[in-house]
């Protein structure tokens, strides 16, 4: 290495110097790489703890927690067992219900709805165990913690209802609504958490909890053993509690958005892979343009392992640069992409957390790292072929080194093979890996192939008579086999990895879009907002369908219910069931239903993240206790990527005792126009604040605007990737044009003129650029399939069919032949402004 330095110190500067493009283009291709991954991460990194900071603030200090399986809660009898457990020091009885408010003095239509936690305390109890749920008085202000109709909000709780400490505010929970008086804040609440807290009496009398609690705060005495005490807890609770850690809650949060981020940082990662084809390319390119001045080094005393670790300094240097220039484009990325689409990118899973950025210097070392990997594996390949030149060749020649054997296909097949292995394992800790590794190894066995492809793509024109300047086109292309390789392999690789994002997006958009369809055919839909506690009653329930102009309304009661600690709630739904189960787009047959079994029917996601198929039995904690249901069928759902479980109305209110309902599907008579203001006034005045009506086409544009807000950073990958891939098309070209000189000189000797070179080179495009789009086009496919069919159901758990945007496939094609052919013309008019006599002097 001693010995490339001091060449490296004037070879290096002079070769960027005379081709500042080349160096451009490497460090921006390392630069984009290094940037999206560290920005995704950065992003959610700092979102994940904001929200564990906001859990924190909710959970205190406690060991665990009991919670409940649904909001409906326990019933309160367990919590004096459990204070009363051996080597409990504090345990703090919570009402947590989900509710909505908005200030009494704009109580009516279009009054602002902020929906929020209501939690219900022992204010001396969540003293010891979660002291930041203890409210605080301003001095002087208006407020008083005397009060038993007091509420204390957090500064988010305190923006979203527009009230002010010392006014009166309206909440609605659990299909009842109560008048608090704002008696202060939570000044220990996280940004951007939305809190209010009362007495838990007060809790409980107002929005119909007497004998119920949500959750259970346990603080074990000095020296417990926290897993004996928990056992013998556990063995005192009903079959709809379950005991919680801090570790399961933190699983469980982080399972929120785990497959999204690894989603985004993989794809990031793939973008800096493409970003090494194309310092591979750019380094190969300079490389064989200065074949002549390696040989005449060789001749003048460097060694081959000199000669060799140049080149990989020249790919250290670019790596270092780009590490540089991509950590700093991509805490400048992280900062806009907190501002437009807040710290989960997008994905929607951490509402109303705010995310501080801060800089990680080793995390940032670490990309660092990578960059500089990625560069310097790029140019080993180029630095082992200088090294192996002969240099009496290599003096008097140029471009393409002797063949000495045709191109191989064996080990491209081999790493698609591979590719196509990988895809079929399953997934790893729960993530795709083996699908992103079958990713990359298609990615690397398209590269690998495009010498062998595009020799045989060209052959059959090589033996056609055709017109002089496509005749010398397609001749160099088809003696440079390498070189025309070198070229195709940063177009392929960045259109593949485009290719594969756009079919992947627009399979999904559209399979969301015919789901929607299907599960949207009435003219009305009514949701209650926060009212997974209790909602219509059943008079209501009758005033509703009997309302003019409602030829037919089935409700529907959605409840949110825990079946593993560590997982998020699935989503119960019960639903009025036809003469074939209920009305949902099943996936595989529907299997008979034994005598007397309850049957149910479950969403994709439940299929995977619990081992349960169509045909089995499953347990449902319900109505406090453990009821045994059977899986009559699976379904399709996009709503929910942690699972949904459809139960008939009847079963439901049976097992659970529970008649009320907190949606509607709304059909109306012919002719009639959507009776809103009629309905809302038949509502209950306790929920009429949460009611929100909508058309299926209103909630068809809404669901897609979502989709497309939370693909939103994708889409930015697939134009990141365009770009790169005309980058590199164009720093390919001019490289190979400019390395031609003297052959272009000698053509103009033996009578070419030139407008034929000119065309000459144009065709060289126009066919590199066929020949890419052509195998690119076709990788992407591949690699979409992957997405499609491995990386998403086992990332999101559901199952989408192919669909392919034609006109983006066609106008990408179309584009790159335009661009292959548009650089390669230019980049030959600046070769060709030399007279042919100064462009062969050095064959003099």
């Amino acid at each position: 290495m001693a010995e490339a330095l001091p060449a490296a110190g004037w070879l290096i500067p002079a070769e960027w110097r005379a081709h500042p493009a080349r160096l451009v283009a490497g460090i921006l291709a390392i630069a984009t790489g290094i940037a999206l991954g560290f920005a995704v991460h950065l992003v959610n990194q700092t979102a994940l703890a904001s929200f564990d900071r906001a859990m924190g603030t909710v959970n205190g200090t406690g060991d665990f927690q009991i919670q409940a399986a649904t909001p409906a809660g326990f019933a309160e009898d367990l919590y004096p067992r459990v204070a009363r457990t051996p080597g409990v020091a504090m345990a703090s009885p919570v009402v947590e219900l989900a509710a909505t408010s908005g200030t009494v003095a704009r109580v009516g239509a279009g009054r602002p709805r902020g929906r929020f936690t209501l939690i219900g305390v022992d204010l001396f109890r969540a003293a010891a165990v979660t002291p930041a749920l203890v409210g605080a008085v301003p001095k002087g202000g208006p407020g008083g913690t005397a009060r038993l109709d007091g509420v204390f909000l957090s500064a988010t709780a305190l923006a979203l209802t527009g009230a002010h400490v010392g006014g009166e505010i309206s909440i609605d929970a659990a299909g009842r609504e109560a008048r608090f008086r704002v008696a202060g804040l939570l000044p220990a609440a996280s940004e951007g958490q939305a809190l209010a807290v009362i007495d838990i009496a007060e809790a409980q009398w107002r929005f119909g909890q007497l004998g119920r609690l949500q959750r259970i705060d346990v603080r074990l005495a000095a020296g417990a053993d926290r897993d004996r005490v928990a056992a013998a807890i556990a063995r005192q609770l009903p079959a709809d509690a379950a005991i919680v850690s801090p570790e399961a809650s933190t699983r469980r949060s982080d399972s929120l958005s785990r497959a999204y981020r690894v989603n985004l940082g993989m794809l990031a990662m793939v973008a800096l892979l493409t970003g090494g084809f194309l310092v591979h390319a750019a380094q190969s390119l300079s490389v064989a343009r200065r074949r002549p001045q390696f040989a005449l080094l060789r001749v003048l005393g460097m060694t081959r392992a000199a000669l060799t670790r140049q080149i990989v300094v020249e790919g250290l240097v670019l790596g270092g640069a780009g590490a540089v220039l991509g950590l700093a484009l991509g805490f400048g990325l992280a900062t806009l992409a907190v501002q437009f689409f807040g710290g989960d990118l997008g994905g929607g899973y951490f509402d109303g957390s705010a995310a501080r950025l801060e800089f990680p210097p080793l995390t940032a070392a670490i990309f660092a790292l990578l960059g500089i990997g990625v560069a310097v594996a790029s140019s080993l390949g180029p630095a082992r072929e200088a090294g192996q030149a002969q240099p009496a060749v290599a003096l008097k020649s140029s471009g393409e080194p002797p063949r000495r054997r045709p191109p191989r296909a064996l080990p491209g097949l081999a790493l698609l093979a591979a590719g196509g292995l990988a895809a079929l394992a399953p997934p790893l800790f729960g993530l795709p890996i083996a699908g992103y590794a079958a990713m990359a190894l298609l990615l690397a066995g398209g590269v690998a192939i495009m010498p062998w492809l595009a020799a045989a793509l060209l052959a059959p024109l090589a033996r056609r008579p055709l017109a002089p300047p496509l005749e010398l086109a397609v001749q160099h292309l088809a003696g440079a086999p390498r070189q025309a390789a070198v070229a195709l392999s940063g177009i392929v690789a960045s259109t593949s990895l485009m290719v594969a994002m756009a079919v992947m997006v627009a399979s999904f958009r559209g399979s969301v879009d015919d789901w929607l369809g299907q599960v949207l055919p009435s003219d009305l839909y009514l949701h209650l907002e926060g009212a997974e506690a209790g909602g219509i009653d059943p008079a209501a329930q009758a005033r509703l369908a009997a309302t003019p102009g409602v030829a037919r309304i089935r409700f529907i009661r959605a409840l949110p219910l825990r079946l593993a600690a560590d997982q998020p709630a699935v989503m119960l739904s019960a639903q009025p069931l036809g003469p074939a189960g209920p009305d949902l787009p099943l996936v595989g047959r529907q299997w008979p239903v034994p005598a007397g079994a309850t049957p149910v029917w479950v969403s994709e996601p439940v299929t995977w993240l619990y081992p349960v198929r169509a045909g089995d039995w499953l347990t449902l904690p319900l109505g406090g206790a453990n009821r045994r249901v059977f899986v009559a069928g699976v379904w399709r759902d996009y709503a929910r990527q942690f699972g949904a479980i459809a139960i008939g109305e009847a079963d439901f209110t049976r097992l659970t005792g529970d008649a009320s309902r907190t949606e509607a599907a709304i059909d109306l008579a012919p002719g009639a126009t959507a009776p809103i203001p009629a309905l809302t006034e038949r509502l209950p005045a306790a929920v009429r604040g949460q009611a929100l009506f909508a058309r299926p086409a209103e909630m068809r544009a809404v669901a897609l605007r979502l989709f497309d807000r939370s693909f939103a950073i994708t889409y930015a990958l697939e134009a990141i990737a365009i770009a790169i891939g005309l980058a590199g098309v164009a720093a390919t070209f001019s490289a190979q044009t400019l390395a031609r000189v003297r052959e272009f000189g000698m053509l103009r000797h033996i009578g070419v003129t030139r407008r034929q070179i000119v065309a000459m080179l144009g065709a060289e495009g126009a066919l590199l650029g066929a020949v890419g789009a052509i195998a690119g086009i076709g990788l992407g496919l591949a690699m979409a399939q992957v997405l499609i069919h491995v990386v998403n159901p086992q990332s999101f758990h559901w199952t989408m069919d192919t669909r392919l945007p034609w006109g983006l496939l066609g106008l990408l094609a179309a584009a790159l032949v335009a661009a292959a052919a548009g650089t390669a013309l230019l980049a030959g008019r600046r070769a060709l402004s030399a007279d042919a006599v100064r462009a062969v002097r050095d064959d003099w």
